[in-house]
């Protein structure tokens, strides 16, 4: 080995030098791994800004949840499938989903053929963008869609899904606390729940 062929002095220079070697490179490993830390703790910190919904637009999804997009007709006023009015198909209970944000938004601009969940895009099926089907294959599969109360713009479906994911989604059974927090005060709906 290389031991064999160094002095005692000429060894312990050979391990000095690769000492020095060894911090030469550590230091310039973390030289160049901190701009990509740094990227990375930007990177993360703006995900989590972009994911977390300003309080106004939880509300402006609240709004369409009850009045445009009248969802709360098939899935209750607190989204647990409860619906408002008999005359309307009965809604999945949202607040035990585990769609992702992704599926959801898919749901809500595309509905789903052959149930009662209306597509809210207006062009759903006039393309592709949707289940990679058109009007055709929906006549053709004898699957239909009812009309919705109202199409929604895709910053509106945005909203919506900001709403239901702040208030509905993942957040358990409906009680008298949630109640008021859902509503921001006590009203004659958390009545029905016990304190």
């Amino acid at each position: 080995m290389i031991y064999r062929f160094l002095s005692i002095s000429g060894l312990s220079r050979w391990h000095q030098l690769r000492k020095r070697q060894y911090r030469s490179f550590r230091q310039r490993s973390a030289q160049r791994s901190a701009p990509a830390g740094v990227l990375l703790v930007l990177f993360s910190g703006s995900v989590a800004w972009a994911q977390a919904a300003d309080p106004s637009d939880i509300a402006e999804g609240g709004r369409l949840f009850r009045q445009k997009a009248n969802c709360q007709a098939c899935h209750g006023w607190a989204g647990d499938g409860r619906k408002m009015d008999t005359q309307m198909p009965d809604g999945a209970n949202l607040r035990e989903t585990t769609l992702d944000r992704q599926n959801l938004i898919m749901i809500i601009k595309c509905g789903r053929p052959g149930t009662g969940m209306p597509a809210f895009d207006r062009l759903a099926y006039s393309d592709a963008r949707c289940y990679g089907m058109r009007q055709a294959d929906l006549k053709s599969r004898g699957l239909s869609l009812p009309d919705p109360p109202a199409t929604l713009q895709p910053r509106e479906v945005e909203l919506l899904a900001d709403f239901l994911f702040a208030k509905i989604i993942g957040k358990g059974p409906m009680n008298r606390a949630k109640c008021r927090e859902y509503w921001g005060a006590e009203v004659e709906a958390c009545g029905e729940f016990p304190n």
